[in-house]
């Protein structure tokens, strides 16, 4: 029995082959023929994959908050790691250090942002017993009464390509975990807002284990 090269049976699938020819490879197929069914089958689902995939449309807010993610590379290298439209109302690692006190990395860090309309209570903490940080917070509103900040997208990236994704709880509370690079950059995206982004350069100082 002749069998089709691939090539034409990838044109078979996607109509591009002749009425003659069609009717001979049709005709092939009937006839039982095992290698050339299995070709034709995986061709058919890459063609509809494909279909799929270029129907495929991310949510918006996740577009968003990966486009936010991405421009806030470059906020890396700053120190207080803030844009300009966001300001540090507190942050222990700026606050002296008590008599006695040592100067070496810290287990926690606290800080607390204002990015009008919202403030962002965070605290990032070192995980016993391994290389991970755990980040936890709170995103209120301050232009609406109580605690406004559910369902707000939160990406924690340790800058060395890690990703973890968080979702604001009806209180506006959110929690990640995350290996410790030494380096950590929060995006922020809710609703009706642009993404704020938030980095951080040796995000809990020189602690054991962390990259350098």
């Amino acid at each position: 029995m002749e069998h089709f090269t691939t090539g034409k049976w990838i044109d078979f699938v996607n109509q591009a082959v002749g009425a003659s020819e069609r009717q001979l490879m049709e005709q092939h197929l009937k006839h039982g023929c095992k290698r050339c069914m299995k070709t034709v089958s995986l061709w058919q689902k890459v063609r509809q994959s494909a279909a799929s995939e270029a129907n495929y449309q991310p949510p918006e807010d996740a577009v968003r908050l990966a486009k936010a993610a991405f421009a806030g590379v470059a906020l890396a290298g700053q120190k207080k790691g803030t844009s300009g439209r966001i300001k540090v109302l507190f942050d222990s690692f700026l606050q002296p250090l008590f008599e006695g006190a040592r100067s070496a990395g810290a287990g926690s860090r606290q800080m607390l942002y204002r990015a009008d309309p919202f403030q962002i209570d965070v605290q990032v903490e070192s995980k016993n017993g391994g290389n991970r940080i755990v980040v936890t917070g709170q995103l209120l509103n301050l232009s609406s009464p109580g605690i406004i900040g559910q369902d707000a997208r939160i990406a924690l990236s340790n800058m060395r390509g890690q990703v973890v994704n968080a979702v604001t709880n009806q209180f506006g509370e959110f929690s990640g975990e995350i290996e410790n690079s030494g380096d950590l950059q929060m995006t922020f995206a809710s609703h009706g807002s642009p993404p704020i982004v938030i980095s951080l350069r040796d995000a809990l100082g020189s602690l054991p284990g962390g990259e350098r």
